[in-house]
């Protein structure tokens, strides 16, 4: 069985946690194809928020469980990075 369509089309967070042994380098790559694979109509960090309660409660400090909260951190504050309006202009 695959994880809930909604959250987790591939089960790919729900096998994360079934892997033990598992890095935080290989939950963040997790992690990336999961935000790749969520549907359009599902809000991530609300996906994230549901996954957590979900997964994290009983696994708090799970490498999966930090790159989660992670996420939900970068999600809150978005800031701009380079681009043409961070060069001087002539």
């Amino acid at each position: 069985m695959k994880g809930d369509p909604r959250l987790d089309p591939k089960g790919l967070i729900r096998e994360a946690y079934r892997i033990e042994g598992i890095t935080a380098a290989q939950c963040r790559s997790i992690f990336l194809d999961w935000a790749l694979s969520l549907p359009g109509t599902t809000a991530p960090g609300a996906a994230l928020r549901e996954l957590l309660a979900l997964y994290g409660a009983d696994a708090p400090g799970h490498p999966m469980s930090q790159v989660m909260r992670d996420g939900l951190t970068g999600m809150a504050a978005p800031r701009r990075r380079g681009g043409w309006r961070s060069r001087e202009r002539n």
